[in-house]
């Protein structure tokens, strides 16, 4: 993130501005002090105009990428043991973004409503969930599938005795456009 920054010869305090988060969390997550929300992440790769993947991994040239079993960025834990793990992605302007979820017994993941026109892809591959998007409540057994907007409010719960597990595809598109042409001010 803070090469992002400096690329563009933002301070840090042109950053927080721009990201709506506090100047000491921009600093706390650039010196990797903090374990910062999905949120909040997303909130910083939309104000430098890069998606998710490129403020948790390294850069990697225009070919192929491998992410080995149990190599993904955990960026979400659940206080019952579930996790969610970013498994592959994609560049801006339009980010896709892969996901392996698992939610434990009684896990909850509330989201916050992504930039406009964003699109997720949910498919559950073993126990069962219950998704609340933008006041609607969905149930879904495992081999279901359920596409919506990600730019509402949403949660994804398990109500169950049994972990959920489900992967999930999040369609970002125009990522950081709103930023690219505005210099912040200081």
């Amino acid at each position: 993130m803070k090469q992002q920054r400096k690329e563009r010869g933002w301070t840090l305090d042109q950053l927080a501005a721009l990201a709506g988060v506090s100047r000491r969390m921009v600093v706390n997550v650039e010196q990797g002090a903090v374990n910062p929300s999905v949120g909040t992440l997303l909130r910083l790769s939309d104000a430098l105009g890069v998606g998710l993947p490129a403020l948790v991994e390294p850069p990697t040239p225009r070919a192929a990428k491998l992410t080995p079993s149990g190599r993904g960025a955990v960026l979400w834990t659940g206080d019952g043991g579930g996790r969610g793990v970013l498994v592959a992605g994609t560049e801006p302007p339009d980010v896709v973004e892969l996901w392996d979820w698992t939610l434990a017994p009684g896990d909850r993941h509330d989201s916050e409503a992504h930039s406009d026109g964003t699109r997720e892809l949910l498919h559950v591959q073993e126990g069962a969930l219950v998704l609340e998007v933008d006041g609607e409540r969905y149930e879904l057994a495992s081999g279901d599938a359920l596409s919506f907007y990600g730019d509402a409010p949403h949660a994804y719960v398990n109500t169950t005795a049994s972990p959920a597990r489900f992967s999930l595809a999040v369609f970002e598109p125009d990522v950081g456009t709103a930023h690219r042409m505005v210099t912040p001010d200081a």
